[in-house]
């Protein structure tokens, strides 16, 4: 077997540090993540958690967990076979966040976790999400995870003209995965988390009065209403889609989607209720729904987030990813007295930076990327939607006591008049090095333009401030994380303010026959 073109299927399957794949084939797509596939990976991961904990591969304990993907039952048996050898537990349909807690919570102290999902995407897309107690795998080490997995197929599989992986031959070991309730587990944790923040005087009911409604989008975390919220005392009536199901029939699971974000405005507003959060597929981004029904997504979750930090630990960084706007960094610094270093793209990117810092000796209380994904030093940095909502819902708690609304915290954040976000295919074969070029000319033709002021620090493409008696706004122009695109955002302080930038840049994007504008 051709070592070499069984790397590249491995190495095709990963996106950052997870996996990624077409679990379902389509008129479209082809499969791409195999249950082969699968069982290796899952093998080398029983080896990756071997030698990092330095126990024999017998004594591991490994949790694996789905989101409502229909290719979860065939991934599932498939990662059994591959964890054969080790002390294995089946913890069912769960979230992301509830899997990595696994490692940490003393009721099940696993060696390592695996999460069968693809957050968002579409119905036919499956993945691999990896756990230790150190936290999420990172990229470097799941490339070579995955070049032992690939080892391991030329040992015991086989590769058809598909490039499709089956496992032949291949068995770690005997041992019958053990059904584990991880979801009773997490949720304990959770309700334990809100009686001690709020510390009511009806101790087991501090939710007693609220009404918060749910949308799980048909995902995996529909029981943070049923477990958590409604045991507490909440009322949930008017939740909508805590079901499972794997086709996605009402929305996308995505609290960035337009639509899904209507859907679960809409929920709140006839529901009458006090709070509305809303989870993609595998629960590890949220956002939430105030009762006017005004959205808490991007920049404005932030900086409620970032308030509520504010309060007990003041002057701490926020790290947030590269697209945040300019009035969000006013609000942090100026009103708030944060640091704010605006970073990179991609979640983990800015959860690292977090780490780092606090490594470095510099209080860092909270990454949170525009996306939905945030992570809180006190909850191990973990990307937890639940999470996110609660801190959110025990602040309202909090402050219902004194008479207060949980609106009144950011009402003097100032927002942008226009915001818009421009994609850019590359069309040259080569797109990282034609990007690059692209970035370089970009930065040259910006230097030679008063009216262009290059930003800096600034850790990801090329940021541009406008100020002057034109317009006044902001750009920046990017490498997608994965994908042969540029993608560029644009923010206005005035209406027509977007139009004038673009006008700007017009000359530049001309010169590049290989930038293909994408979004009419």
């Amino acid at each position: 077997m051709d070592r070499n073109k069984v790397v590249q299927c491995f190495k095709r399957l990963q996106n950052g540090n997870d996996v990624r794949g077409v679990a379902v084939a389509t008129p479209t797509e082809g499969r791409t993540l195999s249950a082969g596939c699968v069982s290796f990976i899952a093998a080398a991961f029983a080896g990756y958690v071997a030698q990092k904990t330095g126990k024999s591969p017998e004594s591991l304990r490994i949790g694996v967990g789905h989101d409502s993907r229909i290719s979860a039952s065939e991934l599932m048996d498939a990662c059994f076979v591959g964890l054969g050898n080790t002390n294995v537990f089946d913890c069912g349909l769960i979230s992301t966040p509830a899997m990595f807690q696994s490692t940490v919570l003393a009721c099940s102290d696993f060696d390592g976790a695996i999460m069968l999902t693809a957050s968002h995407l579409p119905f036919h897309r499956n993945g691999m999400k990896f756990f230790t107690k150190d936290g999420a795998l990172n990229k470097a080490d799941l490339s070579v995870m995955l070049e032992n997995a690939a080892d391991l197929c030329c040992r015991y599989g086989a590769i058809d003209d598909d490039a499709l992986v089956t496992a032949e031959r291949f068995k770690t070991g005997d041992r019958q995965p053990q059904s584990f309730d991880m979801v009773g587990g997490y949720c304990a944790h959770m309700r334990d988390l809100i009686q001690r923040a709020v510390n009511a005087e009806d101790y087991e009911h501090p939710l007693a009065g609220l009404h918060i409604i749910e949308d799980a989008g048909n995902g995996a975390a529909g029981f943070f209403a049923t477990h958590i919220l409604q045991p507490l005392g909440a009322d949930i009536s008017g939740s909508v889609y805590l079901d499972p199901d794997g086709h996605f029939p009402n929305h996308v699971p995505n609290p960035e989607d337009a639509a899904a974000m209507a859907a679960a405005q809409k929920a709140t507003l006839n529901a009458r209720a006090d709070l509305g959060v809303i989870f993609d597929c595998d629960g590890d981004r949220g956002a939430v729904v105030f009762s006017d029904g005004t959205e808490v997504n991007r920049n404005v979750l932030i900086a409620l987030l970032a308030t509520i930090v504010a309060e007990k630990s003041p002057g701490s960084t926020i790290v947030t990813d590269s697209v945040t706007s300019d009035e969000l960094a006013a609000y942090l610094e100026k009103h708030l007295g944060m640091k704010h270093l605006r970073y990179k793209r991609g979640y983990k990117n800015v959860i690292d930076k977090a780490v780092d810092l606090n490594k470095n000796g510099e209080l860092c209380e909270l990454a949170i990327e525009t996306s939905g994904h945030g992570a809180f030093k006190e909850n191990y940095f973990s990307d937890d939607g639940a999470y996110i909502a609660t801190v959110i819902i025990c602040k309202m708690a909090q402050l219902r006591k004194s008479g207060r609304r949980i609106e009144d915290l950011i009402e003097s954040l100032e927002h942008p008049a226009e915001s818009r976000e421009i994609r850019f295919k590359i069309g040259a074969p080569d797109f990282v090095s034609y990007g690059k070029s692209v970035l370089e000319a970009f930065g040259q033709f910006a230097a030679g333009d008063a009216r262009f002021h290059i930003v800096e620090p600034n850790y990801e493409g090329i940021r541009i401030r406008f100020d002057d008696d034109e317009v006044k706004g902001w750009m920046l122009l990017r490498m997608s994380l994965h994908d042969p695109a540029m993608p560029m955002n644009v923010e206005a302080k005035a209406i027509g303010g977007v139009d004038i930038i673009l006008g700007r840049l017009q000359p530049f994007f001309d010169r590049f026959d290989q930038l293909v504008r994408t979004d009419g």
